[in-house]
């Protein structure tokens, strides 16, 4: 086979001296003529078209699945030596790059890429977040799809999670996720430059985003950034994209959302159990040495600038975004808190911060999504012993001595059912805790009022008085003497 620079010798000979004859060419160049005549024939030169049926007998029949999977897919040899074996491949993977060298290597463009030396930090003192973005086929429809990454930097252990969206609400959701799927946070975080976390990147006037700082301040984590066009500071993350590029993105199919979160997360664990390459270690290896370094989580979750405020209809119903969802009947004419979640469900808090409902977000306006759990015993008919629900009543509160007498009490009140109003009260203690719940006890007992409607009563006004005391305590007084003008207490005396 002629090599590319005799090719181009000789082409370039022939239009520098057009008279001449292969022959006289051949005797020139020292080369044969058959060598002149190929050379001057190929418009182009091609180097793996007239040797690609001469190829390895055990690679050749896969010659067209390698050709698409290096050339147009852009996967790496590793991945198609893979695939390959799956279909049947039983020849070694030498044989693979030595196919490859010869007859695709030159045909694949490389993009230009500036190397880095990596730096190391101790175990709990760094971690590292950044995302990606996708066009992947789910389905039937191709659907724009962000990947997440937050890797620790002393053992390379990583988080996947995958998104719909690139809210700030979703990238911190992101973030939360994967804080608590580590359990634990390191000392500080390096991210990048987007409005979710730096309002103004440049040198001179440098502002974090006050949301982001919170969300810092929340976990204990100190904010660090990556310096624009200084990809050393990030490396860690921006590598693993390119791995997850090769080994998952171009290598895998997805029916559905779904379908992606899980495939995704096999991936994750497939990842930290392979050598790194610059630890020469398991990724989870060096994380079992590495989670008692990191900080404690705290027990509840994030809340402020990750969730919005909404209240519930007396047919237990919220909006959001032109549809609207279930909540416990419980929450009904309640506040409550809502967030979106990797850009395709709507998750349903609490006040005191606690999950109470999920659902998959309705892709069409006017909808109602209804989770029939919700209005359960909101009309019940066969309903528990009232021995069992005495019973469940005195465990759910063994540390509150009066409680003991909450049910014969409750069996006192004129005009009520005690038996359905106690099972509708054991119900919506479940999404509260102890101390709120012995509250609202304690309020019946002081009061001589001992209901269902009540108790719920008490509970509401219990975060109301909680929510007015944060608010004074946000409250930011004036700092020094106060002036004013003398013409302001005549006015005042007058009035």
């Amino acid at each position: 086979m002629i090599s590319m620079e005799d090719w181009v010798t000789i082409r370039n000979f022939k239009k520098k001296n057009p008279y001449l004859g292969t022959r006289a060419i051949a005797k020139q160049l020292k080369i044969s003529r058959n060598t002149v005549k190929r050379a001057l024939a190929a418009e182009v030169y091609s180097r793996y078209k007239e040797r690609e049926r001469k190829a390895n007998g055990q690679v050749a029949p896969f010659y067209d699945f390698i050709k698409e999977s290096y050339i147009t897919k852009g996967q790496k040899i590793s991945v198609i030596i893979e695939n390959l074996q799956s279909k049947g491949f039983s020849g070694t993977g030498t044989s693979v790059y030595r196919f490859i060298g010869e007859y695709f290597k030159d045909a694949r463009i490389q993009k230009n890429s500036k190397t880095f030396e990596p730096y190391e930090t101790e175990p709990g003192e760094q971690m590292q977040y950044d995302w990606a973005e996708y066009i992947l086929q789910l389905g039937q429809i191709s659907v724009k799809v962000y990947i997440h990454s937050l890797i620790l930097g002393f053992s390379r252990y990583r988080i996947y999670e995958a998104s719909l969206d690139i809210t700030a609400q979703t990238i911190l959701s992101a973030v939360e996720e994967s804080i608590f799927e580590f359990n634990g946070v390191c000392k500080r975080i390096q991210v990048d430059n987007p409005k979710t976390f730096v309002i103004d990147a440049s040198v001179n006037n440098f502002k974090w985003n006050d949301n982001f700082l919170n969300f810092c301040g929340y976990y204990g984590i100190e904010p660090t950034r990556s310096m624009p066009r200084h990809p050393w500071s990030k490396g860690k993350v921006e590598r693993p994209f390119a791995y997850l590029e090769d080994h998952f993105i171009t290598n895998e199919t997805f029916e559905s959302f779904e379908d992606l979160c899980i495939k995704l997360k096999k991936f994750q664990q497939k990842v930290n159990e392979r050598v790194h390459d610059t630890t020469k270690e398991k990724p989870s290896v060096l994380y079992a040495k590495e989670k008692e370094f990191l900080l404690e989580l705290p027990e509840n979750r994030f809340v402020t600038g990750l969730m919005q405020l909404r209240s519930v209809t007396k047919d237990c119903l919220i909006s959001f975004k032109g549809s609207k969802y279930s909540a416990p009947h419980h929450f009904a004419l309640q506040d409550v808190w809502i967030k979106t979640y990797k850009g395709y469900y709507l998750q349903i808090y609490s006040t005191e911060n606690k999950l109470i409902a999920e659902h998959k977000i309705s892709l069409k306006k006017g909808g109602v999504v209804m989770n029939k759990a919700h209005y359960k015993n909101y009309k019940q008919v066969e309903l528990p012993s009232y021995d069992i629900l005495k019973e469940r009543f005195a465990e759910r509160f063994s540390a509150y001595e009066p409680v003991k007498n909450f049910p014969l009490l409750l069996e006192k009140e004129k005009g009520l059912n005690p038996r359905r109003h106690l099972v509708r009260i054991l119900d919506m203690f479940s999404y509260y805790n102890d101390s709120d719940c012995i509250f609202a006890v304690a309020e019946c007992f002081k009061r001589g009022m001992f209901n269902y409607h009540f108790i719920k009563a008490m509970l509401s006004l219990k975060q109301l008085k909680e929510d007015k005391i944060d608010f004074i305590n946000n409250i930011t007084l004036p700092v020094g003497s106060v002036k004013r003008d003398m013409k302001e207490y005549s006015l005042w005396m007058k009035a």
